[in-house]
């Protein structure tokens, strides 16, 4: 059975994934004060994209584990 390659560009999502929730996380903690609601809504879309990063990253290491035990 032949190898599956690594799928760098689900890599390359879960990175951007991982980079915009840091935006969305720094756009919560600035407008926490003064705008909790917006602050809300950006935790809520940070959670949704760290979620969507795992899922990449989870799907590449099955890939890798089904290798190692071939």
């Amino acid at each position: 059975m032949p190898q599956q390659q690594i799928d760098v560009n689900q890599l390359n999502q879960a990175k951007a994934n991982v980079t915009l929730t840091q935006t969305l996380l720094s756009q919560a903690i600035e407008k926490s004060s003064s705008d909790p609601t917006l602050a809300q809504e950006a935790i809520k879309q940070a959670a949704s994209e760290i979620a969507q990063a795992q899922s990449y990253v989870s799907q590449v290491y099955s890939v890798m584990q089904t290798q190692k035990a071939e």
